[in-house]
């Protein structure tokens, strides 16, 4: 009996471990405010895997419809369009922000005011089909906050502590 703790401690340790160092970090979330009637709005943030990985998905109780999506010049045009995901690579970040990849929050019931915090589940998926959720709380900022995040009435990111990833 003595053995066999001997060999399950050391296999939980290991596997919580990869547990960590399967959670994606979440920095500095954002959505942008947006005016009466708006029927969208944006989500921005920079993510960071460990390993490599996909933001397949994104869901929000703030809206029945929520996206990846990416803008990009087609010829003379920049356009937007929904993509199926997004590649983090492994020990790199990459950065969500306006004229670029980006969450697409649509259909909105009322207005989303400056003040307000966002919650957002991030679904990665990796290189072997395991995929895992991310709970972000991401607070709104002024319509007026530039493309780099840090404009309006000042900067309401910092790092947010992101909820335990969930394996699916």
């Amino acid at each position: 009996m003595n053995m066999s703790r001997q060999f399950v401690l050391p296999a939980a340790l290991l596997a919580l471990a990869g547990l960590a160092q399967a959670q994606v970090r979440v920095k500095e979330p954002w959505v942008r405010a947006t005016v009466a009637q708006q029927q969208a709005t944006g989500a921005f943030m920079q993510l960071h895997s460990p390993k490599a990985t996909r933001l397949v998905g994104v869901s929000t109780p703030l809206t029945p419809v929520a996206e990846v999506h990416e803008m990009a010049m087609q010829g003379d045009v920049m356009r937007m369009r929904q993509v199926a995901g997004m590649e983090l690579p492994a020990g790199k970040t990459v950065e969500l922000k306006p004229g670029g990849y980006h969450l697409m929050l649509m259909n909105l019931k009322g207005q989303v005011k400056e003040g307000q915090t966002v919650p957002l589940t991030l679904t990665f998926e990796g290189a072997d089909g395991q995929r895992e959720t991310v709970q972000v709380q991401a607070p709104v900022r002024a319509l007026t906050t530039a493309a780099s995040g840090h404009g309006g009435h000042g900067s309401a990111g910092g790092s947010t502590p992101a909820a335990p990833a969930h394996k699916h």
